[in-house]
C-alpha cells in the first residue's frame, strides 16, 4: 500500500500562529492542549491541501493573523502515490489564495489529483437535524476523494447556475440566453450526480465488507423534486421544461443542487435524524472510516483524515476503537484534544504535538514520535 500524507507543514501568520513548523513524516498526529490555544487552526491548514475553502469554509483574509493582517503562507511536503510534492499556498492583502506545486503556479483544483483530505469537525454534529446543503457538502467530499473531476464539475456547475439564475431574476425570457448555460449545467450536473451514486455504492461496499465496533448506515440520494435525470441530456430536457416555473421563483428549481442525503441506522432501521446524538456522532465516523477504506482498495492508500475534537465525545473503548482502525488502515490522521489522555491508547507509531499559547501566541512542541 502506498503512503498519503503531509510530512513537513509551516504556517506563517496563519490564523494564531505567527510561525509553526511541524515535522511529522507519514504518521498519525495527536495535538492536544488548551481551547483556544490554536489546535482547530492547524487542522484548517492541512484542510487546504485539498480543493475548496478548506473545512471551515472561510475566506483567505480571515486566514490572516490579527491583528498584523499582513497575509499568511502555508507550505507542505505532500508524499503522493510514491512522490514528494512541496506545496505553497499564500494570500497577501486579503486577495484569494494562491497555489504552487512543485514551485509552478496550480489552479487550487489540481490538488485533487495530488491529495485526498476527509475531516470531521464539531460544527457537523448537527449535520443529520441540519438543511441539506451541509448533507450534500460532506458527501460531495467523499465523492471528491474518488473523483478528482468532481471539483472542476462542481465549481462549473455552481458558476453556471449563478448566470441562469440571474437571467431568472431579471425576468429574461428568450430561449437563446438559455441554451448555452443549460448545457453546460447538463453536462457538468450529470457527472456530479453520478460520481455522487457512485460514492454511495462505494461506501456501501466498504461498510458490509467490514467488521467495526462502529454503527453502519444506508445511505440514500434523494430529491426535492422527481427522480434525478442520469442522462446529460435527460437533464438538459428537465432544465428546459423547468424554465418558466424556474422564471417564477426567480431561481433553479432542478438538478444536483436539490439532492440530499437520507441515512438510516442500520442495526435498528432508525432514520439518522432520529438517532440519539451519540449514535449520530458514530454513523459519521463509521461514514469516514469506511470512505478510507474503500478509497484504500481502490488507489493504494487512505485519504488524510481531520478529526477535530473527536475524541473527547468517545468512551475509552470507542476511542481505542477508532485508533486500531487508523492504525490497521495505516492513515494520516490529525487529531486534536484538550488532554494528552485522551490519546493513551493510541499505540500506533505516532507524534504527539503540543499546542500551547503564550503571551497571545500560539505555540506547538512536538512532545513524543514513537
Amino acid at each position: 500500500m502506498t503512503t498519503l500524507a503531509l510530512t513537513e507543514l509551516t504556517l506563517s501568520h496563519f490564523r494564531s500562529h505567527k510561525l509553526a513548523r511541524i515535522s511529522c513524516g507519514p504518521l498519525p498526529v495527536a495535538i492536544y492542549g488548551p481551547n483556544g490555544a490554536g489546535k482547530t487552526n492547524i487542522l484548517e491548514a492541512v484542510s487546504l491541501f485539498s480543493p475548496g475553502r478548506g473545512m471551515r469554509r472561510a475566506s483567505a483574509e480571515d486566514m490572516t493573523r490579527r491583528p498584523e493582517a499582513l497575509g499568511w503562507k502555508i507550505t507542505g511536503l505532500l508524499q503522493s502515490q510514491d512522490q514528494t510534492h512541496e506545496i505553497e499556498m499564500w494570500s497577501e492583502n486579503g486577495n484569494p489564495r494562491s497555489t504552487k506545486a512543485d514551485s509552478k503556479p496550480v489552479p487550487q483544483n489540481r490538488l485533487a489529483e495530488l491529495s485526498r483530505v476527509l475531516w470531521l469537525i464539531p460544527a457537523m454534529d448537527r449535520l443529520w437535524i441540519e438543511g441539506a446543503e451541509g448533507r450534500r457538502r460532506f458527501l460531495d467530499r467523499m465523492a471528491l476523494s474518488f473523483f478528482p473531476n468532481h471539483a472542476e464539475a462542481s465549481l462549473t456547475y455552481e458558476k453556471t447556475m449563478r448566470e441562469r439564475n440571474k437571467l431568472l431574476k431579471e425576468n429574461v425570457r428568450d430561449p437563446m440566453w438559455y441554451g448555452v448555460l443549460e448545457t453546460r449545467l447538463a453536462e457538468t450536473g450529470a457527472i456530479i450526480h453520478e460520481n455522487r451514486v457512485q460514492t454511495l455504492t462505494f461506501l456501501s461496499l466498504a461498510q458490509a465488507e467490514a467488521e467495526t465496533p462502529f454503527p453502519t448506515a444506508d445511505l440514500e440520494l434523494i430529491h426535492a423534486e422527481d427522480a434525478m435525470p442520469a442522462e446529460s441530456a435527460d437533464l438538459k430536457d428537465a432544465f428546459e421544461a423547468s424554465r418558466f416555473r424556474d422564471l417564477a421563483a426567480g431561481r433553479t428549481l432542478v438538478g444536483p443542487h436539490r439532492a440530499d442525503l437520507y441515512g438510516v441506522f442500520t442495526a435498528k432501521g432508525v432514520p439518522a435524524k432520529d438517532c440519539s446524538t451519540g449514535e449520530q456522532k458514530a454513523l459519521l465516523i463509521s461514514l469516514i472510516l469506511a470512505n478510507a477504506r474503500a478509497l484504500a482498495a481502490q488507489i493504494g492508500a487512505p485519504p488524510i483524515l481531520l478529526l477535530d475534537e473527536v475524541a473527547a465525545h468517545l468512551d475509552a473503548d470507542r476511542r481505542a476503537a477508532l485508533y486500531s482502525e487508523i492504525s490497521a488502515l495505516r492513515a494520516q490522521a490529525w487529531m486534536t484534544g484538550t488532554e494528552a489522555s485522551l490519546f493513551d491508547s493510541l499505540s500506533t507509531q505516532s507524534v504527539h504535538l503540543e499546542v500551547t499559547e503564550n503571551t497571545g501566541i500560539s505555540e506547538t512542541k512536538v512532545v513524543s514520535q514513537s
